[in-house]
This record gives C-alpha cells, structure tokens and sequence, in this order.
C-alpha cells in the first residue's frame, strides 16, 4: 500500500501547470479565469505557472523542456500541496525525456491531477516513483457556482474523504446539438460478462486513459510489471478512451494484456468512450465485446459505462489507493481504505 501525500485544507497552495495544452481559446481562456476566482473562494491560494496561458509549443502550451520544467518547478516547491493541470491535449508524452521520476521519488510527496493527456503523469507518478494521484477534474472544470459532482468529489477526495458513488445523469448525445444535455443514467451501467460482480472486489486502484497507456506501454517507461508485483491486493484496473475507436480499444486492450499489465488484475472499470457518440460500432466491433472478446479469459468481473472519462460527469479515480468497488442499484459505489 503506498503511503498518500497530505491532504489539502484551507489556506493550502495550488500550482497550475500547462503540461500539455495551455489556456488560449474559449470556453477554456474564460473557464479558467473564472476557477481560479472559485479556487481562491473556496479558501485556497493559488500560484499560476509559466505556461497556462502559452501556445506556443507544437500543438501544447510551450516546447516540450519548458513544460517539464514547470511541473518539476512546481513539484519542487515546498508550499505546494497539489499541481493542478490546466488541460489535456495530445503531446504530453514529449516531456517525459526532461521529468526527473528519481528526484520526485526523493522528495516530499505532492498530489497531481487532471485526466485524459494528464495520464503521461498520473500513471507513470505511481507506477515509477510510488506518488500516488488523481485522475481527476482539469482546472477549467471549476468554474461552476458552486462545485458539484466531479469538481465537489474532487475536493472531497483531496480532502481525505473516501466514500464515492456514480452520478444520476450523463453528458449525452441529443439528435440535433450534441454535446447539449444532461441525460438520465438509466440503465448506462452495464454488466455484460458472465463473471459475476455481485460480490464487492477490492485492490489498488490502477489505470487511466487507454490512448495514452498504450503508447507507454512497452517504453522505457514501462515500470508497470515491476510495480504490480509489489501490490499485494492486485489491481483493479479503470480505462477510458477518448480518440480510439472501438477497433482501437480491442487493439489497446489486446497489447496491454500481452505485456503482462493485467497479471494481477481483480477487475475492470470502463468509462464511457468517446466513440459513444460518434461511432459506437466498427465492423461488429463495439465498446462492450472490444474488452470481453480480448479479456474473458481471464474470469474476471467487469463493469462497463461508469461514471469516468470524455462523456461527463468523470468520478476522480485515485490511482495507487486502496479501494472496495461495488455494484448495486444499477450503480457503481467505491470505497477507499484510510
């Protein structure tokens, strides 16, 4: 179990970096603005970071070594509780040759959060320097008065607090304006496999967004084998797609499985894809038999739709926590040990 960096309370500092996109174009420029004014409200200091509101990088905020800097930058700073990213993005990965994992491992540890191009950091922050993180809300997302769902649990999780359940509606697809309304959850939780998942299972919680994770994997990154070994209570693993189609998340799911990732899996958690939306399914390929086709064989208990990933409302998932995952009610409820 790895030990958790303190968790925040009033008057704490918040560091915003840029790793990935910075803040230049609306809605995220306004979003922005707007949450850091929430952030201060709520009783939290703020230091912004070089690159926020840069673009000046190749499709990101600032050349590669720039935005190491800043996050190590931040990750140095001795007032700072939590780096918060100001958004994802697509060439977060082109830093990882400047982050220094040794040194980070060496210092005092500090929360990182954000999700989606985010998982360059969430993923390879636990899995290679054992500082666990949150695969949580981006900085704009704050900008609603007051916080709520995602954004609320959040802060709660940062706070210490470990109890979490699925939301009652999604961003879904309305017919003429997608994304323009909130839809009823209904039946969007499913369980399609014959193993059964009636019964809570509990292990470290492990995973991410599969875009990235499979370009990780097998990299010099690549540390996962190594650090799953060591977790006593295997992994229950949480995944979500953003660009791949459901052809794609087959592929992903295939290459993570052959590389040894899934050895000490205890279960899936699978978010809702974008391809949800705008191409549920690719020769008789969809986003449920892409992962029970590929991971069957394994026996193990998966859920499918939850509350995680391009498709809000996103639960924060706390990668290297401890965890209980139930379902019942047609929802998902995950408990974290202290």
């Amino acid at each position: 179990m790895l030990s958790l960096p303190a968790f925040l309370k009033e008057n704490d500092l918040i560091y915003l970096v840029a790793p990935s996109f910075g803040c230049t174009s609306d809605p995220y420029a306004t979003r922005m603005e707007a949450a850091i004014k929430e952030i201060k409200k709520h009783g939290y200091r703020v230091k912004e970071g070089r690159n926020i509101r840069r673009a000046d990088g190749v499709a990101s905020s600032a050349p590669a070594k720039e935005r190491a800097e800043e996050f190590m930058d931040a990750y140095r700073d001795r007032q700072t509780k939590l780096i918060l990213s100001v958004g994802g993005g697509e060439l977060m990965n082109e830093i990882l040759p400047y982050i220094d994992f040794k040194e980070i491992k060496s210092l005092p540890k500090k929360w990182f959060m954000g999700y989606s191009d985010n998982s360059n950091l969430t993923f390879l922050l636990t899995t290679l320097a054992d500082v666990p993180s949150i695969y949580g809300p981006n900085l704009p997302s704050f900008y609603e008065k007051p916080w709520r769902l995602a954004q609320l649990d959040a802060e709660r999780m940062l706070k210490g607090e470990v109890e979490f359940k699925g939301y009652p509606k999604w961003f879904g697809k309305s017919n003429k304006d997608w994304p323009a309304l909130y839809k009823p959850r209904a039946n969007i939780v499913k369980v399609i496999t014959p193993h059964n998942f009636a019964s809570p299972i509990e292990g470290m919680m492990l995973g991410g967004c599969l875009d990235i994770l499979r370009l990780l994997c097998g990299s010099k990154y690549d540390n996962v084998k190594e650090f799953i070994a060591k977790q006593e209570e295997g992994v229950i693993w949480y995944l979500e797609a953003c660009d791949l189609s459901p052809l794609d998340i087959r592929r992903a799911l295939f290459q993570l499985k052959e590389a040894g990732w899934f050895a000490s899996a205890k279960g899936f958690l699978f978010g809702r894809p974008l391809c949800t939306v705008w191409r549920p399914e690719m020769m008789g390929v969809n986003r449920f038999n892409a992962a029970t086709d590929v991971l069957d064989d394994l026996g193990l208990p998966m859920l499918f739709d939850i509350d995680l990933g391009h498709l809000g409302p996103g639960l924060p998932f706390l990668n290297g926590g401890i965890a209980k995952v139930e379902y019942k009610e047609n929802n998902i409820f995950v408990t974290y040990k202290k």
